[in-house]
């Protein structure tokens, strides 16, 4: 802090909105800003006891003293972001940056009609692939054309900027995972936009030399939806003996799991830049280790496996994720090798 971005090591679903809820409510940032793709990456938390779902808004949103952002460079769905905004009541500290890319219903209809990006790629379906093209082609419409996201509208980089250079906390919260790059991903199998932290900060419109932290986040093992090269996965009858049955967020396809890929995390590492480490789901490799808050109540297996991952990529891991709630987390800030 002041400006901490979060972004995804492996292929999405790395815990990125729990890590995110639990940081805002821990860190009472002044501004919880969304980075990264668009509607196409759910982040799911636990709120008010209930699981919740978003694809456009910060799940930094939990922290009641929060201008929640979205930036110039994410693609918003009208329809998506004013259902969110409606559900978590929080109209009255949204902003969306006028220069957001509007999905309209031809980009999903071309999405979803699409053989090589449903059936090759196996996109979301979403709109965000075609949206994307629309945008580089500059003929896409902005979010400062459609009337309904009128009251709404601010300039996001004004905003954030302004915040820092007054030492106010920022957190960033990107989407998808390093693995999905459009350009350091398993290309063609990738989604449509560069997601690593670098991006993530120019999506909200924040400068390299402005960025503090880099918590990249990892899980404790691997999921993939879709398609494309994935060298550690296991298979489904083996997933199941360990107890590991999910489902994408958005699509509710069933996720591919494979093991902890100690090169490909190391190479995930380098890119975003990581100054710390996320470890999400060691309550569910390692049994005996659910809700667990202090490093010290771990498994002896869960401790070295903390271990090994952190000596072997270089960076410190400072949080570890122990359950879906909130205060199912171990904070080892302030933390360095």
């Amino acid at each position: 802090m002041p400006c901490t971005i979060i972004t995804g090591g492996q292929w999405g679903d790395e815990g990125k909105g729990k890590i995110a809820c639990y940081l805002s409510l821990k860190d009472k940032p002044k501004i919880a800003g969304r980075a990264g793709v668009g509607p196409n990456a759910g982040h799911t938390i636990i709120w008010n006891g209930k699981e919740l779902g978003l694809r456009e808004i910060s799940c930094g949103f939990v922290y009641e003293g929060a201008r929640v952002m979205i930036g110039p460079g994410v693609l918003v769905n009208p329809e998506v972001v004013l259902e969110e905004i409606r559900k978590t009541g929080i109209s009255d500290r949204v902003g969306i940056d006028p220069k957001c890319a509007i999905i309209e219903l031809k980009h999903m209809k071309e999405d979803r009609s699409s053989g090589h990006l449903k059936e090759m790629i196996g996109t979301t379906g979403t709109g965000c692939g075609p949206a994307n093209v629309e945008r580089a082609n500059r003929s896409s419409k902005l979010a400062e054309e459609v009337e309904e996201l009128e009251e709404f509208l601010t300039d996001v980089p004004k905003e954030i900027n302004d915040a820092l250079k007054d030492d106010e906390k920022v957190l960033i919260e990107g989407s998808q995972g390093f693995g999905l790059s459009l350009i350091h991903g398993t290309f063609p199998y990738v989604t449509s936009k560069d997601v690593t932290a670098s991006t993530l900060a120019a999506d909200v419109g924040v400068g390299p030399t402005n960025v503090d932290e880099v918590i990249l986040i990892f899980k404790s093992y691997v999921s993939r939806v879709g398609a494309g090269p994935f060298p550690t996965e296991i298979t489904q009858e083996e997933a199941e003996e360990l107890g590991i049955i999910e489902r994408g967020t958005v699509t509710g396809r069933r996720r591919r799991i494979g093991k902890f890929d100690f090169d490909f995390a190391k190479r995930s590492a380098m890119i975003n830049g990581a100054t710390q480490l996320a470890l999400t789901n060691v309550d569910r490799l390692f049994k005996g280790n659910d809700r667990v808050q202090e490093y010290e109540e771990l498994t002896e297996e869960a401790r070295d496996f903390v271990e090994q991952v952190e000596s072997e990529i270089g960076v410190p891991i400072t949080l570890i994720s122990t359950g879906p709630a909130n205060e199912d987390t171990i904070d080892l800030r302030p933390r360095k090798l």
